[in-house]
């Protein structure tokens, strides 16, 4: 478990790493020299032609620093999610192999529960891990202890819904992203009208580009950080999607192929089976 979070925690500074100084770059070489480019242009044009509307360019849209600083936090909870996805997707795959074997109309005693769990201590460390594997090796450990099914049936919920609360403990730094990429967008609007306020003075003597300027800079950071919150919102939900059907389905594998088969001997073929073991000995 330690070597997992260590690993995760590696991931997560790695690809927060890369995704700024992949962002960083393209907005060096392409996003803002674009910008600068077409904000001249249109300057000139607009100086020249007072009916002349400027067209809105996605290199305008994105040039300030809190759509960067959005674009970055976005790929950054989009690398988590998609370890993740890819974590939960290999947890599935399990629900298509056989791990306890056993046919219809068989039953599992106390006794034997040992036996059967021994296939699935069997299985690589990694995979022993996964939530299926631990359920039913808890169920299987306690209907050789207690021999009660409801108290099977218990802790293998019980299994569940704690490997349901860790996974969305696990998403609580995406959700502060979630949360924190409208606030930006927020700042830049902030910082816009602030901008665009201290240039009234400019807009009273008749020259209205730099108030227009500042307030594009408002709207654009406000509709980048909306847009890029709707986007990682929408994965974030689907990532929970797959993570509830996975609980839910491990839930079911346990009661299909595990817990319907569990049989305790009543009292009356407990004593015929003592009976017969001093026949059984002396033969």
């Amino acid at each position: 478990m330690k070597q997992r979070l260590l690993s995760e925690a590696l991931y997560q500074v790695a690809a927060l790493i890369i995704a700024v100084i992949v962002v960083h770059a393209a907005y060096v070489a392409v996003i803002r020299p674009n910008a600068d480019l077409i904000q001249q242009q249109q300057t000139v044009l607009q100086e020249t032609d007072p009916n002349f509307e400027p067209e809105r360019s996605i290199y305008i849209i994105l040039r300030d620093f809190e759509q960067e600083t959005c674009i970055i936090l976005l790929l950054w909870a989009l690398s988590m999610l998609g370890m993740k996805v890819q974590q939960t997707l290999r947890e599935r795959a399990l629900l298509e192999r056989t791990l306890i074997n056993i046919s219809d109309g068989m039953s599992i005693l106390p006794e034997d529960a040992r036996n059967y769990a021994r296939t699935i201590q069997a299985l690589p460390e990694g995979e022993r891990q996964f939530l299926l594997p631990r359920a039913l090796l808890a169920g299987l450990h306690r209907f050789q202890s207690t021999k009660n099914i409801q108290d099977v049936a218990t802790t293998i919920k019980v299994a569940c819904e704690t490997e349901a609360d860790r996974m969305e403990t696990e998403l609580t730094i995406v959700r502060y992203i979630a949360w924190a990429i409208p606030s930006i967008g927020f700042l830049g609007t902030v910082r816009g009208i602030g901008t665009a306020l201290g240039q009234a003075y400019q807009a009273v003597s008749g020259d209205i580009v730099g108030v227009t300027t500042s307030l594009g800079v408002a709207f654009n950071s406000t509709f980048v950080a909306l847009v890029v919150s709707i986007l990682l919102m929408f994965v974030l939900h689907q990532l929970q999607l797959i993570q509830d059907r996975l609980v839910l389905d491990c839930q079911n594998y346990c009661d299909e192929k595990m817990l319907r088969h569990l049989q305790v001997p009543d009292r009356d073929e407990k004593m015929l089976r003592h009976l017969q073991a001093p026949d059984r000995d002396a033969k």
